[in-house]
C-alpha cells in the first residue's frame, strides 16, 4: 500500500517530451473563459440596455451552451478523421468570428443577432473543450490525468477573472437611471440614443478578443502536434475509431455524463445572477457588483491550483465528493439567509466548484481507449445544463428583484 501510494505521488504530471503542445493547449483554457463569464456581464446589460426580465437575459446562456451542445458531437466526428489539432484550429476560428458578429449585432441592436453571435462563438468553444480536454488528459501518464487536466483547467478562471473586469470596466458605464430619469429622457426624446450607447458598449471588448483568437489559430496551425491515442499529425484512416454504443457499457462515463450535465446547470446558475442578488441583496451597484464577481473567480482558480496539490494526497473522487457537500451547504445558506451572509456563501462556493468539470471528465472518459474523443465530445455536451438550468432559474422566481 505503502509502495502504490508513492508511486502515484510520484508519477509525472507533465509530459516532458511534449511541453511546447502541452503549454500551447493549456493557453487555451486560459482564452475560452474569457467569453464564459462575459456572459455573466452581459446578462446585466442586455437587462438594461434591451429592458428585459431575467428569464430573457437568461437566454444568453442558452443561447451560448446550445452552441456547445449542437457542435460537440459534429467535432467529435470530425476529430475520428482527423486529429485533435485540426479540431482546435477549427474551434478557434469559429469563436473568432463570433466575437466579431458582435459589432453587426450592436449597430443593428437586434438581441436575437447577439444570440447567434454568442452561439457561433460557443460552437468554437465546444471544437476546443472536446479537443484540449482529452488531448491533455490523454497526454502524458495515465495515473496522472486528473492531476494534469486539472492544473490545465486551472488557467480556465484566470481567463474568467481577466473577462469578467474588463467587462465590468469597459461594458457597464455606470449609468443606472431611475424612473423619473428614465421618464425626463423619453420626454426628451433622447431614450433610445442612451440605450444604443448602452448597447454598442459590448463592441470594443469583443473585437479585441476575436484578435487574439486569430492570431492564436495561426500559431497553433504552425505548430507540430504529437500524434496520442493512436492517431497521427494527419489522422490517418485506419485508426481505431471507437463506438458508439459502446460508451454505453462503461458505468462511470454515464455517471460523468449525468454529472457534468447537472454541475454545470449549478455553475452557470450561480454565476449568471450573482451580480443581480448582489445588487439586490447588499444594495451595491453594478460595478462593485460585477468586481465581487472577479473575486469569485478569484477563489476558484485558488481552488483549481490547489486542488491539483491536494490530488497528490486525496483521491480525486473522495476530494470531489467533500467540495460537493461543501457547496450544498454554502447553497443553503445563500438562499436562506440573502444578504451579505448569503454573499459570502455564494462567493465561496466558487472555491468548492473548482475542481468539478476537470475531475468529472477525467474520471468520465479514464479507460476508454479508442472512444476517448467521442467520450469525451459526449461530457463536454453535457453541459447543456448550463442552458437548460439558466433560463429556470431567472423565471422560478426564488429570488424576485427589488
Amino acid at each position: 500500500m505503502i509502495s502504490e501510494k508513492r508511486s502515484f505521488s510520484e508519477s509525472r504530471t507533465f509530459p516532458q517530451r511534449n511541453m511546447l503542445p502541452f503549454v500551447l493547449v493549456t493557453a487555451l483554457f486560459f482564452l475560452w473563459g474569457i467569453p464564459s463569464n462575459l456572459n455573466d456581464v452581459l446578462i446585466r446589460q442586455f437587462m438594461k440596455s434591451f429592458e428585459m426580465n431575467r428569464f430573457q437575459a437568461g437566454l444568453i446562456q442558452s443561447a451560448f451552451y446550445m452552441g456547445y451542445f449542437l457542435l460537440a458531437m459534429p467535432a467529435a466526428l470530425i476529430m475520428r478523421k482527423y486529429t485533435y489539432k485540426t479540431r482546435l484550429v477549427i474551434g478557434l476560428l469559429l469563436y473568432g468570428t463570433g466575437t466579431v458578429l458582435f459589432w453587426p449585432a450592436a449597430v443593428v441592436r437586434q438581441y436575437g443577432f447577439f444570440l447567434f453571435a454568442l452561439f457561433v462563438t460557443a460552437s468554437g468553444l465546444a471544437f476546443l473543450e472536446t479537443g484540449a480536454n482529452p488531448f491533455v488528459a490523454v497526454l502524458g501518464d495515465p495515473r496522472t490525468s486528473e492531476r494534469r487536466l486539472t492544473f490545465s483547467q486551472a488557467f480556465n478562471p484566470l481567463g474568467c477573472i481577466g473577462g469578467v473586469p474588463v467587462g465590468t470596466a469597459f461594458v457597464f458605464s455606470g449609468i443606472e437611471l431611475k424612473p423619473a430619469q428614465v421618464e425626463a429622457l423619453k420626454v426628451a426624446g433622447k431614450y433610445d440614443a442612451y440605450l444604443q450607447h448602452e448597447t454598442l458598449r459590448v463592441v470594443t471588448p469583443y473585437l479585441v478578443l476575436g484578435c487574439v483568437v486569430f492570431s492564436c489559430a495561426l500559431l497553433i496551425m504552425k505548430t507540430k502536434f504529437p500524434g496520442v491515442a493512436g492517431e497521427s499529425e494527419s489522422g490517418g484512416g485506419d485508426q481505431p475509431k471507437g463506438n458508439f454504443r459502446e460508451l454505453f457499457k462503461y458505468p462511470h462515463f454515464v455517471q460523468g455524463v449525468l454529472a457534468q450535465f447537472v454541475y454545470i446547470g449549478a455553475q452557470v446558475g450561480t454565476w449568471s445572477y450573482f451580480i443581480t442578488y448582489v445588487r439586490d441583496y447588499t444594495g451595491l451597484p453594478e460595478k462593485p457588483a460585477g468586481y465581487f464577481l472577479t473575486g469569485t473567480l478569484v477563489a476558484f482558480a485558488i481552488g483549481r491550483f490547489s486542488a491539483t496539490y491536494l490530488m497528490t494526497l486525496i483521491e480525486p473522487t473522495k476530494l470531489m465528493g467533500s467540495y460537493s457537500l461543501a457547496n450544498v451547504v454554502l447553497v443553503a445558506l445563500g438562499v436562506l439567509m440573502p444578504g451579505w451572509i448569503g454573499l459570502w456563501s455564494i462567493f465561496l462556493t466558487s472555491f468548492f466548484m473548482s475542481l468539478m468539470f476537470p475531475t468529472i471528465l477525467a474520471l468520465g472518459i479514464k479507460g476508454l481507449g479508442s472512444n476517448t474523443k467521442i467520450g469525451g465530445s459526449m461530457i463536454v455536451m453535457a453541459i447543456i445544463g448550463g442552458a437548460v438550468f439558466t433560463p429556470v432559474m431567472g423565471s422560478s422566481g426564488a429570488f424576485p428583484a427589488r
